[in-house]
């Protein structure tokens, strides 16, 4: 398996509207696609992204602890925040999104996932069976794994076993998702393959029940 980027990050939420509204007031975000099942915000199409879908709540925190955007000037960034906010803020129904200061051609590109496992170690070996590639720990020790600049780091904590999660899928960007599906049913982790307008996409099961996405932009991409 050979992802190139980690294209986007999707989520299941009870009310899409304020999370939205906060992406696009305070995150440089804007609204790439809009339908009746998901909203799609970034501040790039082309590059990291969030996908909100409609769900019904409450929603179970499980593995996600963080996402963790892009920027180059931190201090800029913050100020953009809402009076009183850290380098953390919550976007809306316990999604906690984290600005980190870092050499970037997009602002508010993804930087990195954060997820909670109960052995990190052996968690970011288990990614590289999905082509992920090892890298060194984060500044705070914690073990992660690389896709085209940005990271899936694993910090030490239970992700349960939640019905109603409330992350959807990690979503990496391949240039064949035929060829990724091939592959994923010989290992036996295919969960389903999506055809849809834009994008041809296979889902796999990760780690945890982390679902990961190997999606491939058809031509008639075109998204803004």
């Amino acid at each position: 398996m050979e992802p190139k980027t980690l294209d986007h990050v999707a989520f299941w939420v009870a009310d899409r509207e304020p999370l939205v509204d906060f992406a696009t007031q305070y995150l440089g975000m804007h609204v790439i696609d809009a339908q009746e099942n998901f909203t799609l915000v970034g501040s790039n199409a082309r590059r990291g992204k969030l996908t909100l879908f409609a769900a019904e709540g409450p929603r179970e925190r499980g593995a996600i602890k963080h996402v963790a955007l892009r920027v180059s000037d931190l201090d800029r960034a913050r100020a953009a925040l809402p009076d009183g906010s850290g380098d953390e803020v919550e976007l809306g129904e316990e999604i906690r999104v984290r600005l980190v200061e870092a050499p970037t051609d997009v602002e508010y590109d993804l930087d990195h996932v954060a997820l909670y496992t109960n052995d990190p170690e052996r968690t970011a070996d288990e990614y590289t069976r999905l082509g992920f590639e090892h890298t060194t720990p984060s500044a705070e020790g914690n073990p992660r794994v690389e896709v085209g600049g940005a990271y899936v780091e694993f910090h030490r904590g239970d992700p349960g076993l939640p019905e109603k999660p409330l992350l959807n899928h990690l979503a990496v960007l391949v240039d064949s998702a035929e060829e990724h599906t091939a592959e994923a049913e010989d290992m036996g982790i295919v969960e389903s393959v999506v055809d849809a307008a834009n994008t041809l996409a296979v889902f796999v099961w990760g780690p945890d029940r982390v679902r990961v996405e190997y999606v491939e932009h058809k031509p008639t991409f075109s998204l803004q």
